[in-house]
């Protein structure tokens, strides 16, 4: 099963630490790629290399240097369409210019910068949600978790701080966890569950359906609610079999008593068809908002209207 970069001499260089070096970058590659396998060095893989070591350090300062800012994607209920909750996702402004999170995030996850940046987003969504907190609005704010600040030992000590210093009410805060997350070490998980629940924490289970899809850990894990993967809800409207999916995820999660959220609603169509399927649905996609800064959201919430049209709004 041995993962093999090779680089060709003199086309690809002439040192012996100039080769080394392109077959290592071939060698990660095929390790990328599934290992147990070879792979040839290019240029690309030489460029990317670059231009990865050249985003690491960016990202470093952009850290220090506070470059990052939260919007939030509104989530609302299906029926009503009033606004209940918000997802909170990170953006990096960077000499002006917003740098995608699928750009930013991989990276951060591989150099384990993602463990500050994850703080950070905590720390800042949950001062966001005192602040509304205290304007009087009962706003529920969700943030993802990468898996390595999930199997760490610090989210339980960031928690308890974060309740500490901020006066969050309990249960004001939902983190959204993927289904290979848990599946790396589902007594760990659970562990770690409960000790975050403890402190006020509360779960959804994020991307539903295109992992494992256990059903036991569903009774193991202390969670709160499902989300929809934007994929079966991209296909409701002309793909039967999406529909069957979702509709069997939201009988599950009323059946064990779980929240249910579909996200990346972005039609009519796709409203129709999951309003048809529960009454407690929430939906989070463009068709309601795109995400938004904290000073735009904060003008839906004090507006107090749904964020459907009015002929939606009712089933």
């Amino acid at each position: 099963t041995a993962s093999i970069g090779v680089t060709l001499a003199p086309e690809d260089g002439n040192t012996s630490e100039l080769l080394i070096k392109n077959a290592d970058l071939a060698m990660y590659r095929a390790k990328n790629l599934g290992r147990n396998n070879f792979q040839l060095f290019t240029p690309e893989l030489d460029s990317k290399a670059h231009r990865r070591i050249s985003l690491e350090a960016k990202l470093r300062k952009g850290l220090e240097q506070d470059e990052f800012e939260l919007h939030y994607q509104p989530q609302v209920q299906a029926n009503s369409g009033m606004l209940l909750g918000a997802e909170a996702l990170i953006r990096w402004r960077h000499e002006g210019q917003l740098i995608s999170p699928a750009e930013f995030i991989p990276l951060a996850e591989e150099s384990g910068l993602i463990l500050p940046l994850g703080a950070w987003v905590v720390k800042t969504a949950a001062f966001q949600a005192k602040r509304w907190q205290d304007a009087g609005y009962v706003f529920d704010i969700s943030i993802n978790l990468s898996s390595r600040q999930f199997v760490g030992q610090e989210l339980p000590n960031l928690l308890r701080e974060v309740i500490r210093t901020t006066g969050l009410a309990s249960g004001r805060l939902y983190f959204e966890i993927t289904e290979s997350t848990l599946m790396e070490d589902i007594v760990k998980a659970q562990q770690t569950l409960e000790e975050l629940r403890l402190l006020g924490g509360r779960f959804y289970l994020d991307d539903f359906g295109t992992g494992y899809s256990s059903l036991s850990y569903l009774k193991r894990l202390p969670l709160d609610g499902l989300k929809i993967d934007r994929s079966f809800v991209r296909d409701l409207e002309s793909d039967t079999d999406s529909q069957a999916i979702a509709a069997a995820i939201v009988s599950l999660a009323e059946t064990l008593n779980l929240g249910i959220v579909a996200e990346g609603v972005e039609t009519v169509a796709q409203l129709a068809l999951l309003r048809s399927m529960s009454e407690q649905m929430i939906i989070q996609g463009y068709l309601a908002s795109r995400p938004l800064p904290v000073e735009q959201l904060t003008r839906l919430l004090q507006e107090g209207q749904p964020l459907l049209p009015p002929n939606l709004a009712v089933f």
